[in-house]
């Protein structure tokens, strides 16, 4: 399937500066012209749409989606599989404005969070992005623990823990033998969270790897004292976070950020998603037109190997894109902070994943079964992308020397 770039002047009624200068949207070219012009047709309704429900014209908006509903579908194309997701996410937004006079904040922990993590396990089957990030944080993580004997990571959303048995394998491998590894893992449910130390320690064991598993109900943004977080003396710190919309892992950003600057890591691994959301000070009209650029990537990518009849497909869709759609496009976004920034204004420096962790990266990717990809090294960030455009940037970071 070969992508296509549509370009089009969507109608306005008051200043669509910020639409247009994302106008350039990524759909699949996978029909004839006659699905390309109801493609082009069914994303000039959105955007309408869209417009109306910024400028608070819901009655009109209403109208519109209504519209929509009665000609996309979310088992049809990508195309229309994706309109149809912003459709429902629109529509949620309208019928809250006209219950509440607002829009619904980003839930605080996942709905359903065995459904969420199961799909996520399904995403992974499908996809390298999830692979991506857990490999190229290993990796990372490895070359940063030369040396070290006693390790203890810190992951803010651990959820079922598949990225840690990768490591383990390759710790496991060292020379050198490790006295202690201990993860603390924070995460919205005890019981999953139970289940997921007992996987861990289990395959621990299996190559006789000393493992501890602490468990947290919450978020790091709660947490008051770096001691909350156990941390032994000799010990390497390792914080790691895969930042994702499905719901709100760390709570407040600043107080993420101080508790993160007081614990002083040896590392911090990060995979971001290539969306800044507005950067918490554009208008609804850009967060939503940046966010269905993106998307579109994501269900063409998807499209690509799996057909419209794809059970799999349509979970991942249903139950994960969908649901980090409706999070973007029904709440009232907090500011969003510019990580990079903030991390090098409280004492970090990026660490460079260009090298070893870039060629095994590279050597990953080759290996899977997906066309479509690509892996760009920029300024020692890894960034995976579908053709045109990034989807995640995977970055490490470590506590400067105090003075």
């Amino acid at each position: 399937m070969a992508a296509k770039r549509v370009h089009r002047d969507y109608p306005s009624s008051g200043d669509l500066s910020t639409v247009k200068r994302h106008k350039d949207l990524h759909f699949a070219e996978d029909t004839t012209p006659t699905d390309d012009g109801a493609a082009i047709n069914l994303l000039s309704l959105l955007l309408q749409c869209a417009e109306y429900v910024a400028t608070d014209h819901l009655r009109e908006a209403s109208i519109l989606l209504s519209e929509i509903s009665e000609i996309c579908s979310p088992f049809g194309s990508s195309p229309e599989r994706v309109v149809a997701y912003f459709a429902q996410a629109l529509q949620a937004r309208v019928i809250s404005s006209y219950l509440s006079g607002s829009c619904s904040q980003l839930s605080e922990s996942p709905i359903q969070s065995q459904k969420i993590f199961a799909a996520l396990q399904t995403f992974n089957s499908l996809s390298p992005l999830i692979k991506f990030s857990h490999f190229t944080a290993n990796q990372a993580i490895f070359q940063a623990l030369d040396g070290e004997d006693s390790v203890h990571i810190i992951d803010l959303d651990v959820m079922q823990g598949l990225q840690w048995p990768g490591l383990f394998h390759i710790l496991a491998s060292r020379p050198r033998k490790l006295r202690s590894i201990r993860i603390t893992g924070f995460g919205p449910s005890s019981d999953i969270l139970a289940s997921t130390g007992r996987r861990l320690a289990d395959f621990a064991a299996s190559l006789s790897l000393p493992f501890e598993f602490h468990p947290i109900v919450g978020k790091i943004g709660n947490v008051t004292d770096p001691s909350q977080l156990g941390t032994r003396p000799g010990e390497a710190v390792v914080v790691h976070w895969m930042q994702h919309r499905l719901y709100d892992v760390t709570g407040n950003d600043l107080d993420t950020l101080e508790i993160i600057r007081r614990l002083r890591p040896n590392l911090i691994t990060m995979v971001e998603q290539e969306l800044s959301y507005g950067d918490g000070g554009s208008c609804f009209l850009g967060r939503f037109v940046e966010a269905l650029h993106y998307y579109s990537a994501l269900f063409d990518a998807l499209g690509d190997g799996l057909g419209e009849e794809s059970g799999e497909r349509f979970t991942v869709e249903q139950i994960v894109l969908a649901t980090e759609i409706r999070n973007i496009v029904g709440g009232k976004r907090r500011g969003t902070m510019r990580w990079k920034e903030e991390l090098s204004r409280v004492g970090f420096r990026p660490v460079s994943l260009r090298g070893n962790p870039a060629t095994q990266a590279g050597l990953l990717l080759g290996m899977l079964p997906w066309n479509g990809y690509t892996l760009v090294e920029e300024n020692g960030t890894l960034r995976l992308g579908w053709k045109d455009l990034s989807l995640l940037t995977a970055s490490a970071w470590q506590s400067q020397p105090s003075d």
